[in-house]
């Protein structure tokens, strides 16, 4: 029973890297698309979402599943519960990159990225995919360094948020209503995407110690500017 119960833990590991390699191909796609105005491209992450949602469903239910018939506990227990909350992460960022695709769609053929703010765009996309490759590697490996190297990304991707609010709200700023509009909305897009990422890094990182307390040590994050 004990050798079932740990092949069912290796399954759940095995879909999360799954869903988390689906993710990383989503932001990809999504940041691709939202900078040239591939629509194509965007249309594909819109549809592909679906198999991500389902794997995240798939996985729930084995993971209760595993609670219900197992009845794990101590360590074990903790992966469980853990891939549960993972799963819920990694499905919301999964939305984060639809929601970018998205606007990407709403758009065309006009290209989504706002005048003056393509560089930034260009940036918080490549920073997200990175986010995204790390993440999966992380929960492939459980290497905890990579953790870290996460949230080193992710404030980078902080910055750049607010460095598009203080673009739009200059008084230099040109640009028209749904400019605005979709520039605030994207730029919030990208950093959700990263805020989940290191959510979840959080998470391995509790798992691996047992130590929620030194979870949040490992991963010092600076609170993030409520805009």
């Amino acid at each position: 029973m004990r050798e079932v119960f740990h092949q069912s833990l290796e399954d759940v590991q095995a879909r999360l890297v799954e869903i988390a390699d689906l993710v990383t191909v989503a932001i990809d796609r999504a940041t691709r698309a939202f900078g040239t105005s591939d629509v194509s491209l965007a249309e594909e992450v819109i549809e592909a979402d679906a198999i991500i949602d389902e794997k995240a469903v798939e996985l729930d239910e084995l993971a209760i599943e595993i609670l219900a018939r197992q009845q794990p506990v101590a360590r074990d227990l903790r992966i469980v519960v853990t891939a549960l909350r993972v799963s819920a992460s990694l499905e919301r960022m999964g939305d984060m990159a639809e929601h970018i695709a998205q606007l990407a769609r709403s758009r065309f053929p006009e290209r989504a990225i706002p005048k003056g703010l393509k560089t930034t765009f260009t940036r918080m996309g490549e920073l997200d995919v990175e986010v995204a490759r790390k993440l999966a590697e992380l929960l492939r490996t459980q290497d905890l360094r990579i953790a870290e190297a996460i949230r080193d990304a992710d404030d980078d991707i902080d910055e750049l948020h607010v460095s598009v609010f203080e673009k739009v709200l200059g008084d230099s700023w040109k640009g028209e209503a749904t400019a605005t509009v979709d520039a605030t909305l994207a730029s919030r897009y990208h950093e959700r995407f990263a805020d989940h990422a290191v959510s979840v890094a959080k998470k391995v990182v509790y798992l691996a110690t047992g130590d929620w307390a030194g979870a949040d040590d490992e991963i010092e994050h600076e609170p993030h500017p409520v805009i």
